[in-house]
């Protein structure tokens, strides 16, 4: 664990979180479990080295991009770090986008490498003639005349290589925001960021040791699945890869067989494997758990019960972003308020602020601005969105709070998500966690639709469980479910039945792509 946060100027990420464990004893020790391979930090720290001095036979400089598009796999890691340590800035991005996803991501960060496999390497070929800065194509796997094979330069270059001497404010690797709410932003990071935002993560609320294992059914190409990575080799534990869907058999199967101690999921995640718990009741073994975590969403209380009094373990929710780097918010061991996403972690500061920017009493409606010197400095080519988002040491999340006296944090959504009915504010997550507790209903968002006489009201989008059918009935009995849980003015004035939602590759509800969806049925 990290002492101290008096960093020197000359600091390499790459060094702190792989060199630093062979130099304190943890070179023989587990650091990757993937498939039957158990890779261990000497391994993974020389797999890095090859990576990296295949790079620097490239071509590659400091702060060049690299772009990574690659499952969960040893791959992914020893792209991650060979970049880093020799300066240059590691680029992960979906394995889920589209073609012109793709092409946006690299002609926006100007990779000049890109390290993907055989099976997405297709995708990047339909827009290959229009990627104006790419130089270098590498696939892991078989690739097509034109394409490095990655193994092949890897293991032809040497295992021994020196870290670039970075400064501690160089860029040390970039992520691109999720898009929640629109077009994709360049979130840059510095080598010493992590030190400011993980170490309190890891010690409050996961109390993580060597000796754990930690295992993420989100994946680490995005900024919550990467709590996995960071917070395995900021303490020396391990972490388990494990490259396809997460899909609730997988996952079971995955903790089944690697015993994880901790476990990084979304709500979507929980409930599906909850399900299918219910179904293959005595299949697989969880007994190995002892810190589940969620963020990505809100986390409904009836899932929070249901896992509760399946294991006897609380879901410890917490709310974090890509620009602040992790998790801020957080419950944690003796501090949980189901419902809510906890209290502040130590090492953070905050604000809940009016549009004025001006604090508000506990008790009332705030968006969180945050304080850690592991948040973003800027995006990348973005510069109205840094000065909009970037106060000073201040770091305007657009999250919604109200704080309660007990310094908790309870989530009412994304500035531009919350409506008001009948001139008041209305929560989407609250409503939402009203309708599923309604056995007919699998998944809901509640997005903003005008009358006919053009005043906003609120409209939910419905995705039922198998064995229900949509109907005028049905969507009657939704609204008076509402109605009777909650303030009338609250409830859905329309319900649409969906077959599924729109979501971000970390599970999170697009409600711009619902509310467009409105937009144009209605032009249609």
């Amino acid at each position: 664990m990290v002492e101290s946060l008096e960093i020197p100027d000359e600091f390499n990420l790459g060094d702190f979180l792989l060199d630093r464990h062979l130099r304190e004893g943890r070179g023989d020790k587990a650091a990757i479990y993937y498939k039957d391979q158990v890779i261990t930090y000497r391994e993974l720290l020389e797999a890095a080295n090859r990576t990296g001095n295949a790079l620097l036979e490239l071509g590659v400089e400091e702060e060049n991009r690299v772009m990574i598009c690659l499952p969960d796999c040893p791959e992914f890691l020893y792209s991650f770090f060979g970049a880093m340590r020799i300066g240059a800035v590691p680029v992960p991005i979906s394995t889920m986008a589209l073609p012109d996803d793709y092409k946006y991501y690299l002609n926006d960060s100007r990779a000049k490498v890109l390290i993907t496999d055989e099976n997405l390497a297709p995708n990047f070929m339909k827009v290959f003639d229009e990627l104006r800065s790419l130089r270098h194509f590498v696939v892991s796997g078989k690739p097509e005349p034109g394409q490095l094979c990655f193994e092949e330069i890897v293991n032809n270059a040497s295992p021994s290589l020196e870290v670039a001497p970075t400064s501690k404010d160089d860029m040390a690797f970039w992520l691109y925001s999720s898009g929640t709410t629109g077009a994709p932003k360049g979130v840059v990071h510095l080598h010493h960021d992590v030190l400011f935002f993980m170490p309190p993560y890891c010690e409050h609320v996961l109390s993580i040791t060597e000796d754990d294992i930690v295992y993420s059914a989100s994946k680490m190409y995005f900024s919550y699945g990467r709590n996995s990575m960071e917070a395995t080799f900021v303490s020396g534990a391990s972490v388990v890869l494990e490259p396809e869907l997460p899909k609730p058999p997988k996952v079971a199967e995955v903790i089944t067989r690697y015993k994880p101690t901790i476990y990084f999921s979304i709500p979507t995640s929980y409930r599906g494997v909850l399900d299918l718990l219910e179904e293959e009741e005595g299949k697989y073994d969880f007994s190995s758990l002892r810190v589940c975590i969620s963020a990505g969403e809100a986390l409904p209380k009836v899932i929070f019960d249901r896992w509760k009094n399946k294991f006897g373990i609380e879901i410890l929710d917490g709310i974090g972003s890509t620009d602040v780097g992790g998790i801020y918010i957080s419950n944690m061991k003796g501090k949980i308020k189901p419902g809510s996403c906890g209290v502040l972690i130590p090492g953070f500061e905050a604000r809940l602020v009016d549009d004025e920017g001006k604090d508000v009493a506990d008790g009332e409606v705030g968006t969180v601005w945050i304080k850690n010197d592991g948040s973003t400095p800027f995006y990348w080519r973005k510069h109205q969105k840094s000065k909009e988002s970037i106060i000073g040491e201040w770091f305007n999340t657009n999250d919604q709070f109200i704080r309660d006296s007990e310094g908790f944090y309870w989530f009412t959504g994304r500035a531009d998500d919350m409506l008001k009915a009948g001139g008041i504010w209305v929560s989407p997550i609250e409503v939402e966690n009203i309708l599923l507790q309604h056995p007919a209903v699998l998944e809901c968002a509640l997005v903003g639709h005008v009358d006919e006489s053009n005043l906003e009201k609120p409209l939910a989008f419905v995705v039922l469980r198998p064995g229900n059918e949509g109907s005028p009935e049905l969507e009657r009995e939704l609204q008076e479910f509402v109605r009777s849980k909650t303030a009338h003015y609250k409830y859905p004035r329309w319900v649409r039945f969906v077959n599924d939602l729109p979501r971000t590759a970390s599970g999170k509800i697009q409600r711009f792509k619902l509310r467009a969806l409105l937009q144009n049925s209605e032009t249609a």
